[in-house]
Formats: structure tokens, sequence, C-alpha cells
């Protein structure tokens, strides 16, 4: 079956003027146009409008999600099987919050008392989710699943004065961090920047490894979205600067 670009937009859920602009970009192309100069979707157009509405929904930029169905080695199914995990993830965290905003009205209205522990339980898996859904695959394909399942772990069970430690020495590397920009002379700085980002990273690490630490710097710099995660709080180049720092010290 064949549908306009107004039977295309009804059918989906997604403007006109966005499938124009999908078309533009190339992340969407309609399967042809006709005489009278519509676009006009197939079945293979709806199939890919889905796989990127699917990407959408997890917060994949543009960009990427027109790299990974362009990619000839991309395949539907095993996308799907990706999408059903990763929205189940969600749905745990989901109710995982649910759950912390329950027991919390409950306490309010005189139910049984949370602990430390509990009162972050929900935000912490929260947390894990939201790496995994943004930088999963590629720390996955680096590292191992082994490792990172690890690393999920330790993070999740850390206690409440741990988890607010881990807060405040990243807080701190970011502000050293903005500081170096303006004088990457500072060598003393950049020694306690390096100390801190180790620091910071033992919380979830279950041991240290300086050659995973380069990698992981090298990883700030090769992703755009490490890069944007830094450069966005400390400043333009600060995802160089940081692995500058630890490929000198590490």
């Amino acid at each position: 079956m064949e549908y306009t670009i107004k039977k295309m937009a009804q059918l989906s859920g997604v403007s006109s003027r966005t499938l124009r602009f999908y078309d533009e970009i190339d992340l969407l192309k309609p399967k042809r146009i006709n005489s009278a100069g519509y676009r006009i979707y197939g079945s293979q157009e709806i199939d890919r409008l889905q796989q990127i509405l699917f990407y959408r929904s997890l917060d994949f930029p543009l960009n990427q999600i027109r790299e990974l169905l362009d990619d000839p080695t991309f395949d539907h199914q095993h996308a799907l099987i990706e999408h059903q995990r990763k929205l189940l993830e969600k749905r745990a965290e989901i109710d995982t919050l649910l759950a912390t905003v329950q027991q919390t009205l409950a306490q309010f209205k005189g139910g049984k008392k949370m602990t430390d522990q509990e009162k972050f339980e929900g935000l912490k898996k929260q947390k894990i989710t939201e790496n995994e859904t943004n930088y999963g695959t590629e720390i996955r394909e680096k590292y191992g699943e082994e490792t990172i399942d690890k690393a999920n772990e330790q993070w999740q069970n850390l206690s409440q004065e741990k988890y607010q430690e881990m807060q405040e020495v990243e807080q701190q590397l970011l502000t050293n961090l903005t500081s170096y920009l303006s004088d990457q002379s500072n060598q003393a700085l950049a020694k306690e920047i390096f100390d801190a980002h180790k620091k910071w990273l033992l919380f979830s690490w279950p041991t240290y490894q300086a050659e995973a630490h380069k990698g992981l710097g090298m990883l700030y710099i090769s992703d755009e979205r490490f890069t944007e995660y830094y450069d966005s709080r400390c400043g333009k180049g600060a995802a160089i600067a940081l692995n500058e720092i630890i490929q000198a010290h590490a």
C-alpha cells in the first residue's frame, strides 16, 4: 500500500513538515514523487519511519539514526530486539521511580520510614538507564558486557554517602577543568583533574586499569556525545583537554 505525505502523517502522527525535513536531510526519502509532485511512501518507508521513531524515543540524535539505518549491516529484527530491551529497561526504571514516590508519600502519611538507601534507589537506576541509552553500545563494545554489568552493579549498590561523594567529586572535576581551559600550563591543576577523574571512575569501576582509563579518554574525543557532555559544562575544548590530561598521567 502507498501513502501520500498527508496520509503518512495521519498514520504515523509525524507532521508533514517533519516528513519533508526528514527528506531534506536524507533520513527518510519517499518511495517516489508522483506526477503531481507529491511525495509517495510505501511499506519500506513505513518500516524505516518506525525505526526512526523508536530511536527518537530513546533520544538518539537524527544524524546518528541516519548513520545506523544506512549501515549496510543494519539488521531490522536485531534492532527491534534492542528497542524492546531498552524499552523494558525504561519501564523498569519508571516502575522503580513510581515505587520510590509511593514509598515517600506513604512515609509522609505515617507509613514505614524509608532508609536513605531506598530514597535514592530509583534515581540511581534512572541514571544507569540514561547512561545505557546514551552510551551503552559504545562502552559495551569497548570494555565488554561483563565489565559494564559489574560497573553498573557497583554503582547501583553505592551507599547514599558514597553516591553524594561521587557527585561532589565530579562537580569539583568540572570546576577545575573549566579553570584549566584558561591556563593549560598549570600542570598542578592538570594532576588534580586527573586524580579527580580517576577517583570518580573508581566509584563504579571494580578495579583501576590505566589502559582502560586512556581508552575512555579517547572515547571522549571520538564520540560527539561524550565531547558535548564536557564541552557544554566546561567550555569548548574541555573534552580534548581532559583526554590530553588522561593520556599524560594514566
